[in-house]
């Protein structure tokens, strides 16, 4: 056994971890540890412009790729800085290693200059949260942080380092193996539990499965593409479940909840069996609780225990791996054959011919013609989001087959994921296609990540749906509050003749026009400060020469700004309130 100081160990524990690359921010308190980076080769240091958008980028990397993303910052803000993408991934069940480092263990307490409780501030938000007090405890807290981050119900794990802990010599083993009383993750599905689902399921006349990010988390889309054709029953999807099975399958019916397709909807709340895997039922897909799937019995499938019964109350609960429940139907379903939905499967038919997703073409360009040339022009994209209206048109019209992927903020509903987390899947997929998606007002939360990604060489595609306001907030405006558009138009000017009569309440905003004030930034200009490509486009007849630009680009990013219609809305759209078969289908 060697002695060595905390910091060394630190790199030689990731080295023993595998790590890539790992996404750092440096500061006072972890300048040793980066001075140890600094001298190996095995894994690569991604420096982002913003610790925000440095735990964006490494989500990104752990979503697209399975594997742990893991983040090192300094103490103080730059630890604060990383709690709204904890919050994001705890939600999300991203598996995040965030190391943080901290004052001498001497002077906490003491309102030292960057010292937090981070631990504190995080314990609510993480899947689990440490101060490393003594040296002795170092190379076991990494390991179990692994661990803990990546098993189970993966999640963010934070170390709290403290600079005088890390300074200290120690052992320079690394443990194999992680023994954690109370921490004993079930994967395994009981057998007897299993068996009452797959008779239910052979029994039911209107069967359905309800299919979440726990499928795609488990890695068991095959299998469950596979269970789905042998069976025969028709599926939808939450949002993050999206990509569980290829969405251009006659079996499959679309996204269920508050911006949900009318068939979808309609098919859970008029099935007789729903079969739900890795979703924790929560209020944007049931809508209001007591008439959420009235007429079924409900089989719940989930590796958190504390997500069985929790927002729903469930007839058949099995914890475990969703990966394995699923291997399980589909033996079943190999032996027993397709069950009997074609009159079940022919009514969600009528329903998605009443109402089909749609979007009219316009003046301006409407979202629809940008993601259905993403989806001509794109062979196998990873398509990143952020979250409001862009995310939600993304949603509703991306098709995901094949290699074809989705990243997305889900439970937190996070703006300014797009762009950082198109950095992180950029790094973790070298070669393929990465676009990210956002409205002009989530791009400009984390815009300075534009840096990293021409720094780094990412040739990713920066699509900015710019229609000059907060559309999801406005949208909620313009239907429930009589078009009073407070703090969304991101065209006013303070002292302006709008800005005035807004503020007297003698105005309402109508709309961009052409006396309205020029857009801040100029996002073309913007991109080309930094290095990109930008470009802007107008026309449904520019859009496949822009995107053929960016797919040329190989050596840095590419910006294009879409000028969709200023007020366009995302239907259908529940009610506030209401279940999910009360839908506004349009104005």
């Amino acid at each position: 056994m060697t002695k060595i100081t905390g910091n060394e160990f630190f790199v030689k524990a990731l080295q023993e971890e595998g790590v890539e690359h790992i996404f750092a921010y440096p500061g006072a308190c972890v300048i040793e540890i980066f001075d140890e980076i600094y001298k190996q080769t095995q894994f690569d240091l991604i420096l982002p412009r913003h610790e925000q958008g440095l735990i964006h980028a490494a989500e990104g990397y752990a979503r697209s790729t399975g594997k742990p993303g893991v983040c090192l910052v300094t103490s103080g803000p730059g630890a604060t800085n990383l709690v709204t993408g904890i919050a994001d991934a705890n939600l999300d069940s991203v598996p995040l290693v965030c190391f943080t480092g901290q004052v001498a263990t001497g002077l906490i307490g003491n309102d030292t200059f960057q010292e937090v409780d981070i631990v504190g501030i995080t314990r609510n938000i993480s899947k689990y949260s440490i101060m490393v007090r003594d040296r002795a405890e170092l190379n076991t807290a990494i390991k179990e942080a692994f661990y803990i981050a990546t098993t189970g119900r993966p999640g963010p794990v934070l170390v709290d380092l403290p600079k005088d802990v890390m300074a200290e010599i120690g052992s320079d083993i690394y443990p194999e193996k992680v023994n954690l009383r109370g921490y004993k993750p079930n994967t395994k599905i009981h057998d007897r539990q299993i068996s009452k689902a797959i008779n239910m399921i052979y029994k039911a006349k209107r069967p359905m499965f309800l299919l979440g990010g726990g499928v795609k988390i488990a890695r068991a889309v095959k299998d469950m593409t596979a269970l789905m054709e042998k069976s025969e029953i028709p599926v939808v999807t939450t949002i993050m479940g999206k990509g569980s099975v290829p969405t251009n399958s006659p079996l499959y019916y679309g996204n269920v909840g508050m911006h949900g397709c009318y068939a979808a909807n309609n098919g859970v709340n008029s099935c007789d069996l729903l079969i739900s895997i890795g979703t924790r039922f929560n209020d944007r897909i049931t809508g209001k609780l007591g008439t959420f799937a009235t007429e079924a019995k409900i089989i719940h499938i989930d590796i958190d225990t504390a997500s069985i019964s929790k927002n729903v109350t469930v007839d058949v609960p099995l914890v475990g791996d969703a990966g394995e429940a699923i291997r399980k139907m589909l033996k079943a379903a190999e032996e027993r054959g397709a069950c009997e939905t074609g009159k079940w499967r022919k009514q969600l038919e009528e329903w998605q011919i009443a109402e089909p997703l749609q979007q009219e073409e316009k003046e301006k360009l409407v979202p629809k013609q940008i993601i259905d040339a993403i989806n001509e022009l794109y062979d196998e994209p990873i398509v990143t989001t952020d979250v409001g209206q862009n995310q939600m048109w993304t949603t509703q019209f991306f098709e995901i087959y094949g290699r074809r992927q989705l990243i997305t903020s889900g439970g937190l509903g996070t703006m300014g994921y797009g762009l950082p987390s198109s950095i992180g899947v950029a790094i973790g997929n070298p070669g393929r296609d990465v676009i990210s998606i956002s409205g002009d007002g989530g791009f400009q939360m984390n815009s300075q990540e534009l840096a990293t990604a021409v720094s780094e060489g990412l040739p990713i595609t920066a699509c900015i749906f710019n229609n000059g306001y907060l559309g999801m907030v406005r949208q909620w405006q313009d239907l429930f509050y009589n078009k009073s558009y407070a703090g969304t138009c991101l065209l006013r000017r303070k002292g302006r003749e709008c800005d005035v009569n807004l503020r007297k309440g003698t105005k309402h905003c109508n709309g961009r026009k052409a006396e309205c004030y020029p857009y801040i930034p100029d996002f073309v200009k913007l991109a080309e400060s930094y290095g990109a490509q930008g470009i802007r486009v107008t026309k449904k007849e520019e859009i496949a020469e822009a995107f053929a630009k960016a797919k040329a680009k190989k050596d840095g990013p590419t910006v294009i700004e879409f000028m969709i219609q200023d007020e366009e809305l995302v239907f259908p759209m529940i009610k506030p309130g209401g279940p999910i078969t009360d839908l506004i289908t349009g104005m």
